[in-house]
This record gives structure tokens, sequence and C-alpha cells, in this order.
């Protein structure tokens, strides 16, 4: 704890939106309009707010390595996990996390586990070492089998799946099959963004008690 307070104290978190000291994304930078559900074949995924703005900055950060930013979307999405819930991340590649020096998203899933009374399982690993960032989306869509898991940690347990941005939802898709098949249970998943106009035609906005946006994805 110490080391981290000199870390702080030298290096303090900074909102990758507005690069206001604080924290690594202010709450005037943080989407304030209610997170936004769309649904795939088989996986409802609730995002905070579309892939834009100081949401895609932030985004971005964490994908250069920043920890302090990780830390701020891990806390501002554990409003969202169901305490008691089982978090599982999906992996980023070894290459990436050694460039990055973690695992943004894993880092995202446990703060919010910790926040919310929930638990963060790392059972996801990536088979192949290609990343999906930079693909189009033909090729992401073409993805699959990448990923495997441990059934010790998943088997006869429903989890939730969390990542930072969803794009055509073929990562996540792919790593709820790989769940299944290890005897895990499960329908939902919690990302960072959602980028609607990569995930295909928006439907109408759907009647709920929840204060949700919906749209639906083939």
């Amino acid at each position: 704890m110490r080391a981290r307070a000199i870390l702080d104290f030298l290096f303090p978190p900074q909102c990758a939106g507005c690069n206001a000291l604080g924290s690594g994304l202010c709450s005037a930078c943080t989407p304030s309009n209610g997170p936004i559900r769309v649904r795939f074949p088989a996986l409802r995924v609730t995002a905070l707010a579309p892939y834009e703005g100081t949401l895609r900055a932030a985004v971005l950060a964490l994908k250069d390595g920043r920890r302090d930013v990780a830390e701020a979307l891990g806390a501002i999405v554990a409003p969202l996990v169901e305490r008691d819930s089982a978090l599982v991340p999906i992996p980023t590649t070894a290459r990436r996390k050694r460039e990055r020096g973690f695992d943004g998203v894993a880092a995202i899933a446990l703060v919010a586990a910790r926040a919310a009374g929930a638990h963060a399982i790392r059972a996801l690993e990536q088979r192949a070492g290609d990343a999906q960032r930079g693909r189009s989306r033909r090729q992401r869509l073409a993805a699959h089998g990448r990923f495997c898991c441990d059934a010790t940690l998943v088997a006869g347990r429903r989890v939730t799946l969390v990542d930072d941005v969803c794009t055509t939802g073929a990562t996540l898709q792919d790593c709820a099959a790989a769940v299944r098949e290890s005897g895990g249970l499960v329908e939902e998943a919690l990302v960072v963004a959602v980028a609607l106009h990569e995930a295909g035609s928006r439907a109408p906005a759907t009647k709920s008690a929840r204060p949700w946006k919906e749209a639906m994805f083939g």
C-alpha cells in the first residue's frame, strides 16, 4: 500500500477524458445516460455506453497500459455487478500483456468484483496469439475457437463475461462457447463500451422497467 501511495504521489491518476487529476476517468467524463443492453444469439451484453467520446478515450488509454483507468472503469462497472456473481474476464494475448505490463480487462473485473462483493475468475486463455484489434468486421466474425476454458473453475457454475469493448460480438460469443463446452453456464456479458455501428443495425428501444436502451444484433 505504501508503494502504491508513493506511485500515486509521483504519477497521480489522470482522467483519460479531460486530463484532470484524481481518477482515471472523472465523474464529469463518465457517461450518465444509463447502460445499454444489446443482444446476440444466446448472449445478452450490457455496456456502460456507446464506444465514443470520453469512454472511447478511456478504453484506448486502457489498451495503452493505464492502470489508473482500469481501476476507474472497474469502479464504474461495479454497480452493474450482482453480489456473489462470478465474473470471467476475456483475456488479452500474452504479447499484449507483456507490452502493457498487466491485463486491463482482468484488472477491471477484479476491481468490480471486490467493490460488488462478487468473484473474479480467470478461467479463459487464448489458444491463438492473434488479437482482434485491427481486424476487419469480416475477419472478426470469422474468428472462432480461439479460447480454452478451465472446466474446474466453471463447471456447473453461472458466470458473466467481462470485456472492455464489444464490436461485432465475435470474441464474446467465442468465449461463451468455450465456457459452455467446459460445463459452465453463461447468458450475460458486461462490457465498458459497445461499438453500435460495428455490431450491426440498431433496433428501436423497447419498454423496460430497467433504464437500458436495447438493441438486437443477429
